[in-house]
């Protein structure tokens, strides 16, 4: 008896393939959606820049590392203001994360089904 887990089409790649190409439909629908929320993340840094008084650079990565939450910690806002548009980067660049993630995910649960026989793998968990 073979395991439908492992039972694939003819091309090995086939998951894979499928994966990519799903992934890059979905970023390209969501693509709209993720270059607003990161030209949000350029401009409030921006704004967080000319209030601390950093250079464009200086506030460009301070902004994605804050969005990314790695957080080094070497730059960091001192006014009140700053700080709290630090939060929103935060929040926005977790939002990013989280709509990238759930397109991955889609994507390969997609890719999956069109790979696997669904039927036998239910068929499977049954007994």
């Amino acid at each position: 008896m073979t395991c439908a887990f492992t039972e694939k089409r003819d091309n090995p790649m086939e998951f894979t393939l499928d994966f990519v190409h799903l992934f890059a439909v979905g970023l390209f629908y969501t693509g709209p959606l993720l270059l607003a929320l990161l030209l949000i993340i350029v401009i409030l840094g921006h704004f967080i820049g000319k209030i601390e008084g950093w250079s464009k650079l200086d506030a460009l990565y301070h902004s994605f590392i804050t969005a990314t939450t790695v957080g080094y910690g070497d730059i960091h806002p001192s006014q009140k203001l700053s700080k709290i548009l630090a939060v929103i980067i935060a929040f926005i660049g977790i939002v990013f994360t989280g709509i990238v993630v759930a397109v991955a995910i889609h994507s390969a649960t997609l890719a999956f089904e069109n790979t696997h026989d669904a039927a036998k793998i239910a068929e499977e968990a049954k007994e």
